[in-house]
């Protein structure tokens, strides 16, 4: 049996990574099923560019519309299309409302903290909204002058000086509910004993402590029965609590092990998962996925690393383990551990990629395409 997966190479490092990275995914897969991949490349980035003149043409955007899994590579953005970030454009173009971010250790990997270990966390970001909507206008602009005029006129805002920059950080109960609801849904489903609402509504009242008071209310009224609160615990049932986001940082650093699953606006899940990234070893080693109600939308969360691209130092780690996200994405479980054994066997030999060599005693370096073989033959 066949199975169709979009893919998008990606920029810089892009072509290299997938090099390494797919013949392990399809390996994992064909040791645990019969299942088999097609994988059918879609353009987007700088090889869309030079073939289409668009960066993200509208043939790919249609056909991720009618799809239900993708995979795709790092993407910059073109200067001169019109475009401020293709990442951006396709979780909006597409309702990708949900990123992913599952951040743990792997044995060997010498970190800043002193127990990586302790670090095993699952963050749900809200993916289209908040200030990563993309309304502002640059300062002294007649739009932002406009805006800045209707605020003082009809509103009786006079703190924004006339030569401000204006941004707009909308916030809407539909949205952050759905991300909190899916957050639910796998805390619970996954065993998970602990679920954090991550805000800053301490200052923003209406928006992020509005996103806060959206996420206990889809708690109790959608699963009351299997939640209960940090003020009122029940045994057997799922904790629901809040931080507010900068001490959130503190307690991930002082005591990660209290924290399971983090739900978060926008900007905030931006911060806290590369932060996370960094307290057990970097991006290099980051998965992602950019989930809608239809389309699981795969992707290396680090960028194209253009310094580098072409010479066989990349890492590929972050796309071999967005194919254990898909195969547990899949139901198969037992080849997303194999997977993730067969980087953590990798890591254990000390044969890594520049990137990690650093953080590995005594470590062998090893080129992209070799530490993609390395992973592989771990399978």
């Amino acid at each position: 049996m066949r199975k169709k997966i979009y893919w998008i190479e990606g920029d810089g490092i892009g072509p290299e990574i997938w090099r390494a990275a797919r013949p392990v995914i399809d390996a994992a897969l064909a040791k645990e099923s019969d299942l088999r991949l097609d994988w059918q490349e879609l353009l987007a980035g700088e090889k869309a560019v030079a073939e289409t003149g668009s960066p993200l043409p509208e043939a790919s955007l249609d056909a991720l519309r009618g799809a239900d899994i993708a995979m795709k590579g790092p993407l910059g953005t073109p200067v001169g299309t019109g475009i401020r970030s293709l990442n951006v454009a396709l979780r909006q173009g597409l309702d990708l409302y949900a990123c992913i971010r599952p951040v743990r250790h792997f044995e060997g990997l010498e970190t800043p903290v002193k127990h990586p270990e302790r670090v095993d966390m699952v963050i749900f970001r809200e993916n289209t909204e908040d200030v990563y909507a993309g309304v502002e206008f640059a300062a002294g602009t007649p739009e932002a002058r406009k805006l800045i005029a209707f605020l003082r006129d009809e509103l009786g805002v006079t703190k924004v000086g006339e030569a401000a920059a204006v941004g707009i950080k909308p916030m809407t109960e539909a949205g952050s509910k759905r991300l909190v609801r899916r957050a639910l849904r796998y805390a619970l489903d996954n065993g998970r004993e602990s679920l954090t609402l991550v805000h800053k509504g301490n200052i923003m009242k209406f928006t992020e402590g509005a996103f806060r008071q959206w996420g206990y209310d889809v708690a109790a009224q959608e699963f009351g029965d299997r939640t209960c609160t940090e003020k009122e615990p029940a045994p057997g049932r799922l904790v629901v609590k809040d931080r507010i986001a900068d001490a959130m940082f503190q307690e991930a650093l002082l005591r990660p092990e209290q924290y399971q699953v983090l739900a978060t606006p926008n900007l905030n899940g931006d911060y806290i998962s590369d932060a996370l990234a960094a307290q057990v070893g970097g991006l290099g080693l980051a998965p992602g996925v950019n989930m809608s109600d239809s389309l699981a939308f795969f992707e290396a969360t680090h960028g194209t690393a253009p310094t580098i691209a072409g010479q066989d130092k990349a890492n590929p780690g972050s796309v071999i383990l967005c194919g254990a996200l898909l195969m547990e994405h899949l139901g198969l479980p037992r080849a997303a551990e194999r997977i993730r054994a067969a980087v953590g066997k990798a890591i254990a030999a000390k044969s890594v990629t520049v990137d990690l060599a650093a953080q590995v005693s005594g470590a062998r370096v090893v080129g992209c395409a070799e530490f993609g073989d390395i992973i592989g033959a771990n399978l």
